[in-house]
């Protein structure tokens, strides 16, 4: 599974600036989760072929001793004890101070790696940018420019990649596609996959956050096999207090990350809350195949049902391509049907498709209703081919395409899903301006082909 990275340090040395620059956005994926505190943000990162969570935290003001600074000191610990390593930022141009010291001897009582980035160091030479950071006793300082994205490339090196190198054991010798649970605490993960596995494979109780690592179990069903990831239950904020309940934040983001394909559990009983939404939205934008399970609904009246029911079109409708299915893991009714629309969903996700039908159904997408006007001139959508898998990616090509309104946008997506029978999974549409990229270039012809194009040229100038 990805790691996970903090970043720590003084208030103003820029923190949020590098975050924003591995993450590639100016928001968290996940800034307004409702269960997070508002200093820490978590995002998923990519800098060349290294993908890992990053975690942005507070200002840490260790000497001051306002409610604050104390508050902010807390949940940068819990950031700290989730990471598998740290990065602490430090100012070039303030220079090294006592409050740089005090946060690196704090982050020496935690026996985590940790790196310094040595930032707003753009222009001036390595050596002298890093030289009195070596005080510090944390390694070598490594030299960047957050806001100029110098020396990233290096830092990731550095902090991710002997994370990324070390073997995942837990899932040595596991077979198929991962499926991850995911779900508040106490909505019926383990006991769902306890009645897949056929015994009591996971810890189960009405205690509120019995998982606290997430767990990886071999399934089969019929000829498939496949891997269920057991996650933590995510909690809201107000209830993320017990020390070993912090890892769970970013042990389901990481198995959201890891999974193919995502089953999201939620209980009946409780309706749709806030998290379930901001769970499963975490999951459409990652592009993951996408199932929902209804627990206990067993317990409910037919009043209560169709109260259910009327919440998930009005709160769910995000992700409508996803199949709802209502069960009880207690007794086991709907969850076989539960899991084969995942692995349906999983292999929607991966397949493929020729350029012939994925062009027919753009200009049937067309036909039916025509790309707007924009700025006065129309804009053709001339061509489309699939750009990739896990989810689907249709790239279309036109003129003026990049400036195709986004409720288009997503009804090509919606037009290419229904098309092309695609069942719980997102499809993704590029839109490039351009020309037929297969234009002028010749189709080399079979021999056959050859001998009949012959004969109708011959036949032609008879």
């Amino acid at each position: 599974m990805l790691p996970a990275v903090a970043l720590v340090g003084r208030p103003n040395v820029g923190k949020s600036t590098l975050f924003n620059r591995l993450t590639g956005t100016r928001a968290a994926l996940v800034a307004d989760f409702p269960g997070l505190t508002r200093d820490r943000r978590y995002g998923v990162a990519t800098v060349g072929d290294r993908s890992f969570i990053v975690i942005d935290t507070g200002g840490l003001a260790i000497a001051s001793p306002t409610e604050i600074a104390a508050l902010v000191a807390e949940q940068v610990d819990i950031a700290i004890e989730e990471a598998s390593a740290v990065v602490l930022v430090v100012d070039h141009k303030a220079g090294l101070t006592a409050e740089d010291a005090r946060i690196a001897e704090h982050l020496r009582r935690k026996a985590k790696t940790v790196a310094i980035a040595v930032n707003k160091a753009e222009g001036v030479a390595g050596e002298m940018a890093e030289a009195e950071f070596h005080a510090l006793g944390l390694g070598s300082p490594i030299r960047i420019a957050a806001l100029h994205g110098q020396g990233i490339d290096e830092l990731v090196e550095t902090v991710v990649g002997p994370l990324l190198a070390a073997e995942d054991e837990g899932a040595a010798g596991l077979e198929g596609p991962k499926v991850a649970v995911i779900g508040r605490p106490n909505v019926g993960k383990s006991t769902l996959i306890n009645r897949l596995v056929g015994s009591n494979r996971l810890v189960t109780s009405p205690e509120p956050g019995t998982t606290r690592d997430s767990v990886l179990v071999q399934c089969e069903r019929g000829d498939n096999r496949f891997v269920l990831i057991d996650t933590a239950g995510i909690r809201r904020r107000a209830r993320v207090s017990e020390a070993v309940e912090k890892y769970s934040i970013v042990q389901s983001l990481q198995a959201v990350e890891d999974a193919g394909a995502v089953i999201a559990l939620l209980d009946a009983r409780a309706g749709i809350t806030d998290q379930d939404t901001h769970l499963i939205g975490i999951a459409a934008e990652r592009g993951r195949a996408l199932v929902i399970g209804i627990n206990k609904w067993d317990g409910l009246t037919s009043g209560e049902r169709r109260a259910v029911e009327r919440e998930i079109d009005r709160k769910l409708d995000f992700v409508q391509y996803a199949t709802v299915h209502y069960v009880s893991a207690l007794h086991g009714s709907g969850i076989a049907e539960l899991v084969d629309s995942a692995l349906v969903a999983y292999a929607s996700a991966g397949a493929e498709f020729k350029t012939p039908r994925v062009n027919q159904v753009l200009k049937d997408a067309l036909a039916a209703n025509p790309a707007p006007i924009v700025r006065g001139r129309q804009v053709r959508l001339r061509y489309a081919h699939q750009g990739g898998r896990y989810p689907p990616l249709i790239v279309v090509y036109g003129n003026q395409a990049l400036r195709l309104p986004s409720h288009y946008k997503r009804y090509l997506e919606n037009a290419f899903r229904e098309a092309l029978r695609l069942r719980g999974t997102p499809v993704r549409v590029e839109l490039r301006t351009g020309d037929n990229p297969f234009a002028g270039k010749r189709n080399l012809l079979t021999p056959r082909q050859a001998k009949s194009k012959r004969r109708l040229l011959r036949d032609k100038h008879k």
